[in-house]
């Protein structure tokens, strides 16, 4: 079998499962296939095919890559992000655990910074792991 058909059927076969993935990755991989392809029916020998493809692929995953960190979505701050929180007790002092009176409800909380740890003390919601508040005596911005 002629080395073009290869690369060929390589880039076909990668394009094709691009389809199904929604990447861009295996797109790239895709066509750098087909340049050797192309590169090789010019009578290209098969150190150029390889550089060839090399390059575009390269080139295209550092495309792909930048373009997806640019236009990735912001992630939205939580309805709960600057919310007062009182002060009940303390879990784990030295570790900063406590809980919290958040919503007429008692709720684990992760304390940052320091904190007097008198009841009814108003911290403020940084964020939300899980169940967890992680809170702090600042109104965050």
């Amino acid at each position: 079998m002629d080395i073009s058909l290869t690369w060929l059927i390589a880039g076909f076969i990668l394009i094709i499962a691009e389809l199904m993935t929604g990447t861009f990755y295996l797109l790239v991989l895709g066509i750098a296939a087909l340049v050797a392809a192309g590169i090789d029916y010019a009578s290209g020998a098969l150190v150029w095919q390889a550089v060839g493809a090399a390059i575009v692929a390269v080139a295209g995953v550092v495309w792909v890559h930048r373009n997806r960190q640019t236009i990735s979505p912001k992630r939205m701050q939580g309805l709960d992000f600057g919310q007062p929180a009182a002060f009940d007790s303390w879990v784990n002092k030295s570790a900063g655990h406590a809980r919290v009176k958040y919503r007429d409800t008692l709720w684990d909380a992760q304390v940052a910074g320091e904190v007097s740890g008198e009841p009814g003390e108003i911290l403020y919601i940084t964020s939300v792991d899980g169940s967890t508040l992680k809170v702090s005596r600042s109104r965050p911005a």
